[in-house]
């Protein structure tokens, strides 16, 4: 599971710059983000290989790199998929084949067991359909690419947040309204930015 976050990192970089403009203004600071996500991303995989055998002290930024680079992660493969301006099944089947891996790897960093078990696999499936019906309302609705790849992204923000801190059992009130105002703010957002015709 640890090279699950690299891997689909890797695989996004690389087809959102297909999506950038061909110019070296384009390309520098893509390979800037790229060398530094995937340096922080190998350092988090090792200290999550270490960490499944014995306690280490750097979980704790480890799980909030990985937590962060995730949801870039999932921004950059979704903007990749709503670009391409298919259907509303596609686009719905192709956000859950994205989101689910980057789900069960979240959740499966918090426990770092050995085996993938319910505890990891079926809120990532739950989270991946949510994001598979969000997605097959977005294509329809009339915002552009980068917010409803935001929009989803904040889905899963949402989702691996929470379930994150169940898991932990650190999933208070507080933590639930923090992580739905958040979802709330974007969703807000984007029925602003709608651009209605007629």
């Amino acid at each position: 599971m640890s090279l699950v976050l690299p891997m689909q990192f890797s695989l996004g970089v690389g087809l959102f710059y297909f999506l950038l403009p061909a110019s070296w203004l384009s390309a520098v600071p893509v390979l800037i983000l790229y060398a530094i996500g995937i340096y922080a991303l190998f350092l988090t995989s090792n200290i999550y290989t270490v960490a499944a055998a014995r306690t280490i002290a750097l979980l704790r930024a480890a799980h909030a790199v990985g937590f962060l680079l995730t949801l870039l992660t999932a921004f950059l493969l979704l903007d990749t998929l709503f670009s391409l301006k298919l259907g509303f099944l596609v686009n719905a089947i192709g956000s859950g084949v994205i989101v689910f891996p980057l789900l069960a790897q979240g959740f499966w960093s918090i426990d770092l067991e050995h085996k993938l078990n319910a505890d990891v696999l079926k809120p990532a499936l739950a989270g991946a359909v949510i994001t598979m019906q969000v997605a097959a309302i977005l294509s329809f609705w009339p915002i552009s690419v980068p917010v409803a790849a935001l929009t989803l992204t904040t889905v899963s923000y949402v989702v691996l947040g929470l379930g994150q801190a169940k898991i932990q059992q650190r999933l208070f009130a507080r933590t639930v309204r923090e992580y739905f105002l958040v979802g709330a703010v974007v969703f807000l957002t984007m029925f602003l930015t709608a651009r209605w015709s007629g």
